[in-house]
């Protein structure tokens, strides 16, 4: 048996593909109601489509949605990185 390891990153960080599942919102009530109202909160399974240059939105997608933050909300969204098999 292989051990698990965690990867836990910020949206801003993983790369475009990447799948995680959001663990945490380092941010005030009002970065998490504006998250909230896009359907980005914990637990959650997201993926990262694409990026902007010099730290421009971050698009990402949730199911069949897809939203783009900006990039200093996406570094306060901790993702823990889902390996595919």
């Amino acid at each position: 048996m292989s051990e698990t390891q965690t990867h836990i990153i910020s949206l801003a960080q993983m790369r475009s593909g990447q799948k995680g599942k959001i663990v945490e919102i380092n941010g005030g009530a009002g970065l998490a109601r504006k998250l909230d109202a896009l359907g980005i909160r914990t637990g959650k399974e997201i993926t990262k489509i694409s990026e902007q240059f010099m730290k421009g939105p971050v698009l990402l997608q949730q199911n069949r949605t897809q939203a783009a933050v900006g990039f200093g909300m996406a570094s306060k969204v901790l993702v823990e990185i889902i390996e595919d098999d």
